[in-house]
């Protein structure tokens, strides 16, 4: 077999992680130059012969990975300075779009399955939850997550597992397990819990030691009123609060490391949370892997330290997005059957036609990434860290993502 040859099957098929909770796969040795490399110089010989995978190859790469995104990334175009600019479009309308644009599951907030949750007892809660569900896997469908959706409620308004007022703290314990009911109902075993309102305006408005605490029983309340869920705790460093409690994946980990079940407590990370928090997502994301702890992902993009833009994948850094994709093709992230969410929003400019493209774009862009990844001279990645050549292999990358060659 020639090294050519090699080297192509191991970037069509890269191994098996070690393990979930182990180290990383390291590209495996192979000579894909023609003559020696000798200490100091880097050949570009391999670099002429783009690997290209076939349209077969393409579509394996599509199948492999699963994807989804929530009935919000479909939006009025509505901002914190103008009202909508599109009009609504109904639910029964969104559900179609997903396969039409090769998404294979949904994310939901538990009053996106079940409208006007807090006027409902049980027993319609469980009816609706049962219809959604059958409306969703008629469509070729599945649940990925479900979050319950505390933040707009009057009572969270300061705070709600780590709210001063008990009652408002137990009240949001009740609402998540309820949360946890409607997962069971739609087959779905991870909650993910975006503690949007854990924080403070005014960081003497709470006793921090007491509102971790807080935040740590209704993580134990969740954990023990279901044996099987599983709890994916999504960071983020502020908005809507000024300070979070829990601003990135290490406490996020560090929460679950200490509750009454470790195991069933891991992360999702969003792109933009981790720029926010002058963090780079790709490290965030090896950091979860490397525990075993990455539940699921909110791809997007993030231009700069400012609100959260929730732009489409890759838009607005492209390296920063190589990177991401590359540490889940290293960790062989789709075998582990977790999912690629896109959170990400239509620019408010976009007519109500064309207001699904950031989601496909975001898809697009990440397959296009696979792709790049899958198709990058590992051996040269190899020579330039042997020889500490930081600045070459920096080159071969930019090069590689341009599509152009060495001259």
């Amino acid at each position: 077999m020639s090294a050519f040859i090699r080297v192509r099957l191991w970037l069509i098929s890269p191994p098996e992680p070690s393990s979930l909770t182990g180290k990383l796969p390291v590209p495996p040795s192979c000579p894909c130059h023609v003559r020696p490399i000798s200490p100091g110089t880097i050949s570009w010989a391999s670099r002429g012969a783009i690997l290209r995978p076939s349209l077969a190859e393409r579509n394996t790469m599509a199948s492999e990975y699963k994807f989804s995104f929530g009935p919000w990334n479909i939006s009025e175009g509505n901002d914190p300075f103008g009202p909508a600019v599109r009009p609504t479009v109904a639910w029964g309308e969104k559900l179609r779009v997903f396969k039409r644009l090769g998404f294979d599951a949904v994310m939901f907030h538990d009053d996106d399955i079940v409208p006007d949750i807090e006027r409902k007892e049980w027993a319609q809660i469980e009816r609706e939850a049962k219809e959604m569900r059958k409306a969703i896997e008629a469509e070729g469908l599945v649940t990925e997550v479900t979050a319950p959706r505390l933040w707009e409620d009057a009572r969270t308004v300061d705070g709600a597992f780590t709210s001063n007022e008990a009652s408002e703290r137990k009240w949001a314990i009740e609402r998540a397990k309820r949360c946890i009911d409607i997962s069971n109902v739609m087959n779905c075993g991870i909650v993910v819990l975006w503690l949007a309102r854990e924080g403070t305006y005014v960081r003497e408005a709470k006793r921090a030691i007491d509102a971790h605490k807080w935040l740590l029983e209704a993580v134990n309340a969740m954990l023990a009123h279901d044996p099987k869920i599983r709890i994916a705790i999504e960071p983020k460093p502020n908005e809507p609060m000024d300070h979070a409690y829990i601003p990135t994946i290490g406490h996020a980990l560090a929460l679950g490391a200490v509750s009454n079940d470790p195991k069933r407590v891991g992360g999702l990370i969003e792109t933009a949370h981790s720029l926010l928090a002058g963090l780079d997502p790709s490290d965030d994301m090896a950091f979860a892997l490397a525990m075993g702890k990455l539940w699921s992902v909110h791809l997007n993009d993030q231009n700069g330290l400012k609100y959260d833009q929730d732009k489409s994948f890759g838009a607005a850094n492209l390296r920063v997005a190589w990177n991401q994709v590359r540490v889940l093709e290293q960790a062989g992230y789709a075998k582990t059957g977790a999912m690629v969410a896109f959170d990400v929003k239509a620019m408010r400019t976009q007519r109500a036609e064309v207001a699904t493209k950031h989601l496909a774009n975001s898809r697009k862009i990440f397959l296009h990434l696979v792709e790049k990844v899958r198709t990058f001279d590992w051996n040269i990645e190899k020579q330039c860290v042997a020889n500490r050549d930081y600045e070459e292999l920096e080159m071969a990358i930019l090069e590689h993502l341009m599509g152009v060659g060495k001259k």
